[in-house]
């Protein structure tokens, strides 16, 4: 038996409800900016430290004083839920990682996945429907590549079906019915089906 550590665990995928979670970025530029848009988006409280703020975060409806235009601080992880970096500095996003992860905090940094403790996937999103593809960190411009391929199947029809499909959900729920073992497949079907 060996104690060796798995070179290609397993991951386990969640999707986060990050509305009015604290959440810090590391970094200013680019990456950064798309980055946070996908976290304003879900409702995070984001807080910005980086010595350079890109126009692309200054476009961004982050209030002034949550942006801080200085170096990291290892207790700028204090109190957040979720920890990003977006730099290009290696020593930056190591000593990031070290410092939430010391806290218990989850920590992604940017294509470097030796100091995350969580990877983030390529994403489509249709209404509620959410697909998130991952390669591990191995290779993500392949993740990127199957997303939109998966995008292509994916229209607005399927949108419309996730709203039905909860509708009935809910309606099943109030009259006390259970939906545990339900075969939903003729639902799914017709709520594709309708226009």
């Amino acid at each position: 038996m060996t104690t060796e550590r798995n070179v290609n665990p397993v991951n386990y995928p969640v999707i986060l409800d990050l509305r009015g979670r604290r959440v810090l970025m590391v970094g200013a530029g680019p990456i950064a900016a798309r980055k946070l848009q996908g976290l304003l988006a879900a409702g995070a409280v984001v807080t910005v430290v980086a010595p350079q703020v890109s126009d692309d975060v200054e476009s961004l409806s982050i209030p002034a004083e949550r942006v801080h235009r200085r170096a990291f601080d290892s207790a700028d992880v204090d109190g957040q839920h979720l920890v990003m970096t977006a730099t290009n500095a290696p020593d930056v996003n190591a000593a990031v990682a070290a410092a939430a992860m010391a806290r218990g905090i989850w920590v992604n940094s940017a294509d470097d996945p030796a100091n995350c403790s969580f990877i983030l996937p390529a994403i489509h999103r249709q209404g509620d429907i959410t697909v998130a593809v991952s390669t591990g960190g191995a290779a993500p411009a392949l993740a990127q590549y199957v997303r939109d391929r998966i995008a292509e199947l994916i229209g607005p029809r399927y949108a419309r079906a996730a709203v039905t499909l909860r509708r009935q959900r809910d309606a099943m729920h109030a009259n006390g019915q259970t939906t545990e073992g339900k075969d939903w497949i003729p639902d799914i079907e017709r709520a594709l089906a309708e226009e």
